[in-house]
């Protein structure tokens, strides 16, 4: 697999997306696991694009631990920091799906969200050597929820400043993952967030979590309220995105596509974002056509993934995207 160029800490699971769409929860007849994960997405979505990565996460010495294992090194992600717990079950999300693609979280089975093997993210078993070679840092805010997992992406920011990377935060916020007594109150919730969002170099979010944060969906504004944020981006699914990078502001309507299932579509984003970055280098954030240019890119690995069932899966290659771009017109 080699040195990885970017590390994703966090979680992987397997997204049980509902057969039947535009139903309950109860109402759902079939169950359809596929390997997912914000982190584990960006990572192979990366990998997929033709820059290297690594995952740092923990799953469960069980089967469906030791088939993410396996998926995730077939797809050529390094797996040197990837942990396993003894007794605690990998993770397992039921997705529901409505009849536009949308998706919507509805929990986690008979398992309470505190007993899966990602809340046990040890901190000391972070591999330092991972960091040396790299570049980039991907990390989301549902580590937070969880006392192990939060001091994991203490050290991992630490290792991230002493060695020079380039720190990534997705906000991903889903309300499942937080609901346990210490979270009771949503409000409680926002404070470790916001905080963690100071500390990183650039921030996505998507519109919902800008209001629910911030109340505005100015990227501009947010990355002011920030301070020392590099860039930021607020997604909006099918109505593109708004960003702020090196100052320079605009919005993207992204590409009409016909829509199957939305899940992995941000962590898409995200993913051609930052191989843009490697790329490219920080060069490319240094004129407003040149972001543009990585925000469209990024915004048609994030399309592509759309039209495809699960997050992974779906991601696409280069040539698709480049195919892609040919075949559609920037939309100013």
């Amino acid at each position: 697999m080699g040195d990885p160029r970017v590390l994703c800490l966090g979680e992987v699971l397997f997204d049980c997306l509902a057969d039947q769409r535009g139903r309950g929860f109860d109402e759902v007849e079939s169950w359809t696991p596929l390997p997912g994960g914000a982190p584990a997405n960006v990572a192979c979505g990366l990998v997929k694009l033709g820059t290297s990565a690594g995952f740092m996460g923990t799953i469960g010495c069980d089967t469906q631990g030791n088939e993410l294992l396996n998926f995730l090194e077939t797809e050529g992600v390094n797996t040197q920091g990837v942990q396993r717990h003894d007794t605690a079950p990998t993770r397992q999300v039921y997705v529901l799906r409505s009849e536009t693609g949308d998706r919507d979280f509805a929990g986690f089975g008979e398992y309470a969200t505190t007993e899966f093997a990602d809340t046990y993210l040890n901190a000391l078993q972070i591999p330092t050597s991972l960091f040396i070679p790299s570049e980039f840092l991907v990390l989301g805010t549902l580590g937070l929820a969880y006392p192990h997992s939060r001091d994991a992406i203490g050290r991992a920011l630490l290792l991230a400043e002493q060695y020079n990377l380039k720190v990534l935060l997705d906000i991903n916020w889903r309300k499942p993952f937080w609901e346990h007594p210490f979270w009771a109150n949503e409000e409680d919730i926002k404070p470790p967030i916001l905080g963690l969002s100071k500390k990183v170099d650039f921030v996505k979010l998507s519109k919902e979590e800008a209001l629910w944060l911030f109340g505005t969906t100015d990227s501009g504004a947010i990355a002011y309220h920030l301070g020392s944020v590099e860039g930021v981006f607020v997604t909006d699914g099918e109505n593109g995105c708004s960003y702020c990078l090196s100052e320079h502001e605009g919005t993207f309507p992204g590409f009409p596509v016909e829509v199957v299932d939305t899940t992995g579509a941000g962590d898409a984003f995200v993913a051609g974002f930052i191989h843009q970055l490697c790329q490219q280098g920080m060069k490319c954030l240094q004129t407003p056509e040149r972001v543009k240019q990585v925000v469209e890119y990024a915004s048609a690995v994030g399309a592509l993934t759309t039209t495809k069932l699960g997050a992974i899966a779906s991601l696409p290659r280069a040539d698709e995207v480049e195919a892609f771009l040919r075949t559609h017109k920037r939309q100013e």
